[in-house]
């Protein structure tokens, strides 16, 4: 049956018509466009940086200027090229079916986790999900716990007002619209509290989503919170 089913839809590659032989695949075209992130990486944000991974934890010059609330951070893919197409059509094409492919690139480079960890997707303001009718973030975070086994959460933080869309904004302008916009749920701060949290988002620019959903979770309780997302933007993408 299988075999019959792949004769009369064969596997296509997640970014483009090309055939491609496995399911959730990119074709050779597609791969290479895509800038997956490896080597040696920023502790807190995970994106690349010159020179050779020996283990020493290093910072780039994003996190060395601004605070991170976080413990550590990973992304997969660098926000440009095919990384950039798929983080867009997963957030605004209804391309849901690009969550679990993803959620692999992200646990391969997700920093390692307990067994007591527990997965939180960046909130979505209620107005924007109904005009949306998905959480990307939550996508991303379910398919993570699938693939890790980790607890999930989805409604541990809670977005208290609308913020409206950040591209293009400044650093600066970016953390004040993110200023006590995100909260923790009454009702999961036994959920936060003494645990670790899997911060999970689809795209880091500035990370002032990042953070106010950080502050939030310690808010709460949370022992620690590490940061993982699907795409990092960076100056030089």
């Amino acid at each position: 049956m299988q075999t019959l089913m792949r004769m009369i839809y064969p596997s296509q590659c997640l970014t483009c018509a090309e055939l491609v032989v496995d399911d959730f695949a990119l074709c050779g075209t597609c791969w290479r466009d895509t800038s997956f992130i490896k080597g040696l990486t920023c502790k807190s944000c995970g994106v690349p940086l010159p020179g050779d991974d020996d283990g020493t934890l290093v910072q780039c010059d994003d996190c060395l200027r601004v605070a991170r609330p976080w413990t550590r951070g990973a992304s997969a893919v660098m926000y440009r090229g095919n990384g950039r197409k798929v983080a867009l059509a997963l957030k605004h094409g209804d391309r849901t079916d690009l969550a679990k492919p993803a959620a692999r690139w992200m646990v391969d480079v997700m920093p390692e986790q307990t067994a007591n960890t527990i997965v939180v997707p960046i909130p979505l303001h209620w107005l924007r999900f109904l005009k949306r009718r998905y959480n990307q973030a939550a996508l991303l975070a379910k398919e993570v716990t699938k693939l890790t086994g980790l607890d999930y959460v989805p409604d541990a933080l809670l977005r208290t007002r609308s913020t409206k869309p950040l591209d293009g904004h400044t650093r600066d302008a970016r953390f004040a619209a993110l200023e006590n916009a995100i909260c923790p749920n009454p009702k999961r701060f036994s959920s936060l509290n003494n645990r670790p949290v899997l911060l999970i988002d689809d795209v880091m620019t500035s990370g002032a989503t990042l953070a106010a959903a950080t502050e939030a979770c310690l808010a709460a309780g949370a022992d620690h919170v590490d940061v993982l997302t699907l795409a990092r933007v960076a100056k030089d993408a």
